[in-house]
């Protein structure tokens, strides 16, 4: 009995023991683990923050970049420097700056269309010019070929005669061109008039002719 009680004795303290050290382990925090989560929530944290970054840094390149787009537009559009007095002390506005541009864009449109009419027009005078200069150093060329001819004076009658035959001849044609039905039709009439049979070829030959026939009168 004595040994029975004392193995049962020693029996308790060694299931106490394992009970004891069973409780302190689990209470023991497992280090390894929290230390992998740990590290693991740190990445994630990192990794977002550096995609907010990289997204406000982009963003702010954009805003940048229209910023000076606009402040490129102030530089460049006149109409944007002169301000009115009411605003001159505030900033003109996105919407302002666009619209001021809109409008020199087709200033500048309609001043390119009027440059290319004008130079329309100088390139005729030019033509009108070199043929006229031609028609001279005919006659220069004629004179010096003939130099009796034409000392005769011409009379005033003479005169008239080329007048009056340059002027019948650009009456028919004015008359048979234009219409008289409304002075909206008679003005757009004579310019038509004015561009097809008034051109220097057209005045050319009609001169050349006129003179011609008063020549074979004379002579």
């Amino acid at each position: 009995p004595a040994l029975f009680m004392e193995n049962a004795r020693k029996g308790s303290i060694v299931s106490r023991a394992n009970s004891i050290g069973s409780t302190s382990a689990s209470s023991v925090p497992n280090t390894d683990d929290e230390d992998s989560d740990y590290h693991q929530e740190s990445f994630k944290e990192s990794y977002k923050d550096q995609r907010r970054r990289a997204h406000t840094q982009a963003e702010q390149k954009r805003r940048d970049a229209i910023k000076k787009g606009y402040n490129d537009l102030q530089a460049i559009v006149p109409t944007c420097e002169q301000q009115d007095f009411s605003i001159s002390s505030q900033k003109l506005s996105k919407a302002i700056v666009l619209q001021k541009t809109i409008d020199y864009i087709q200033f500048l449109h309609k001043e390119k269309k009027k440059q290319e009419e004008e130079v329309s027009t100088l390139r005729k005078d030019v033509m009108a010019l070199k043929i006229m200069k031609v028609n001279y150093e005919q006659i220069v060329k004629a004179h010096q070929d003939n130099p009796n001819e034409g000392k005769n004076q011409i009379s005033d009658e003479v005169k008239f005669n080329v007048f009056q035959g340059i002027m019948d001849a650009l009456f028919q044609s004015f008359n048979a061109s234009i219409s008289v039905t409304s002075f909206q039709e008679l003005s757009a009439c004579v310019f038509s008039w004015i561009e097809e049979h008034c051109k220097p070829q057209t005045l050319r030959d009609v001169v050349i002719g006129v003179l011609h026939k008063v020549k074979r009168q004379l002579y």
